[in-house]
């Protein structure tokens, strides 16, 4: 623990005791990690339910994505359990998953949807 501070310097999380919460898509339920308001930067698992979709977006900065379970894909490919995909800060695209899929996504700022 950090004395000057007396904030401890490691922040444990419970995963399971971290209800779901749905998102604004339909089918799509995220845990926040981590989450630092000020900057934008996240640490979200999501659940994403057989045929859900995320809208048209942009990645305001990179964007990270490791897949537990299932697959999920997008107009350059699929992304399947066990993989990881990252995206360049100023892409776009819509993504979706046919099968579902439970997905560990960092984000260094939200991303910016065009729905």
């Amino acid at each position: 623990m950090n004395a000057e501070t007396l904030v401890p310097d490691s922040t444990y999380v419970d995963i399971p005791s971290i209800p779901w919460k749905p998102t604004r898509f339909p089918g799509v339920e995220a845990k926040t990690l981590m989450e630092n308001k000020a900057t934008g930067m996240s640490t979200v698992l999501m659940r994403w339910a057989p045929g859900a979709k995320l809208p048209d977006h942009e990645h305001v900065a990179i964007e990270q994505t490791y897949v537990i379970e299932g697959s999920f894909r997008d107009h350059d490919g699929v992304c399947s359990a066990g993989n990881f995909v990252w995206r360049r800060p100023g892409s776009r695209h819509a993504a979706w998953t046919d099968e579902g899929c439970l997905m560990l996504a960092i984000f260094q700022k939200p991303n910016k949807f065009f729905d």
